[in-house]
């Protein structure tokens, strides 16, 4: 029976595709199955067979576990229900009095989390621009445990110098958290640039069809992986074997997925840089984009996200392109097959008081799209009629 690829030996793409899994071996499926069991009978109490109860682990959750830990590079991959849920997770973990310094442009539900969920038990947030590293030793404090870092950050595309911080933190005893939702382990992998921990929101680049909610920490830290499994077993946020499956299913095209989000989004940037109804573009694959000489050394490529604001900048503008396109589609998420058109400041970004949005930058008109596989010509046509509904 043909075994498990060395992750050592291999590729992105190839570890996309065979990664953590090996033929069934009772049947010789290649794909894994869906173990739908919330139990599993033991030869004798305490003598299993590798499982004991659904919550704590699932082979389809093992196998989906070991295929993303591969992708980037870790050691551990944790699996969650969501990727919410594996932030929850890594927090839980600190301890009231803990501070966490956070980047301040970052995804809503993260932001709530901290804000509305984990302050009132007593542990303390900050948030800033992490781009200015001198800002980021300033605000550090004695009792900082964690840095929280996205990058591409989450709607704003800036991005962060991970290997810079990660240094800076380990001199202070610091732990590192990168979500890297945006980016997916094919354009950058943080554990490589000194992160601790790294999260993904697993519904959208790994499963990049629209149809799963997950999250998965990934670490090459013992301690973090028993830490977290702890939180599992006691706090059972765990995705069901269905959601796992169509997650192996969706990463064994990631590369190939990956590839066309980025040659898409490059041409929409370049298209909308030069239109007269634009006023700014956020995309580090722009030359003229402030985080493009970081981007071109720490990433692959420059991903799919983007957004951008319009040359006459107001709500109502904004309201009127996102209402007027056929093939992106306007609604939450990120980093399926298909093109989405978002507006932040009421969709996925209304969670953060309007005060805080405007002092980080996200204006009430910013525009962002996740850009999708579709044919080029289709996508562009699409916004551009968009935009000459634009006066």
């Amino acid at each position: 029976m043909k075994e498990q690829v060395k992750v050592t030996q291999y590729g992105q793409g190839t570890l996309a595709v065979h990664a953590g899994q090996a033929p069934d071996p009772t049947t010789g499926a290649i794909m894994t199955p869906i173990y739908q069991t919330s139990t599993y009978v033991q030869r004798a109490p305490g003598e299993h067979m590798g499982h004991e109860y659904a919550r704590v682990t699932n082979p389809t959750r093992t196998a989906l576990e070991g295929n993303l830990a591969a992708l980037e590079g870790a050691a551990h991959g944790i699996c969650f229900s969501s990727g919410v849920a594996g932030i929850d997770a890594i927090i839980k973990s600190l301890r009231p009095g803990d501070h966490v310094l956070s980047t301040n442009d970052l995804y809503g539900g993260t932001f709530r989390l901290f804000r509305k969920v984990f302050e009132p038990f007593g542990l303390e947030f900050s948030f800033i621009d992490m781009r200015n590293l001198d800002e980021v030793s300033k605000a550090i404090k004695p009792n900082t445990r964690m840095m929280w870092l996205e990058t591409p950050t989450n709607p704003l595309i800036r991005v962060l110098d991970l290997e810079a911080l990660s240094a800076l933190a380990k001199e202070h005893n610091i732990e590192v958290a990168v979500d890297n939702t945006f980016a997916s382990p094919y354009l950058q992998q943080p554990l490589s640039l000194g992160a601790d921990l790294v999260l993904h929101s697993s519904t959208k680049y790994l499963g990049g069809h629209s149809d799963l909610i997950g999250g998965v920490v990934c670490t090459n830290s013992d301690d973090w992986n028993e830490k977290l499994r702890f939180q599992i077993k006691c706090a059972g946020a765990v995705p069901g074997p269905m959601d796992c499956f169509l997650n192996l299913r969706g990463t064994k095209t990631l590369h190939i997925r990956m590839q066309r989000h980025c040659e898409n989004a490059k041409m929409i940037a370049d298209f909308l840089d030069n239109h007269s109804k634009v006023g700014r573009v956020y995309y580090p694959g722009l030359p003229q984009d402030p985080g493009h000489e970081l981007a071109s050394r720490q990433m692959k490529d420059f991903g799919g996200m983007l957004s951008f604001t319009l040359a006459a900048d107001s709500v109502e503008n904004a309201m009127k392109v996102l209402s007027s396109t056929s093939v992106f589609s306007l609604a939450e998420s990120l980093g399926g097959v298909e093109s989405l058109i978002g507006h932040p400041a009421s969709m996925t970004h209304a969670s953060i008081p309007r005060e805080e949005r405007v002092r980080a930058g996200l204006s009430d008109s910013l525009i962002r799209l996740s850009v999708g596989i579709e044919d080029i010509n289709d996508l562009i046509n699409d916004l551009d009629s968009a935009l000459m509904q634009v006066s």
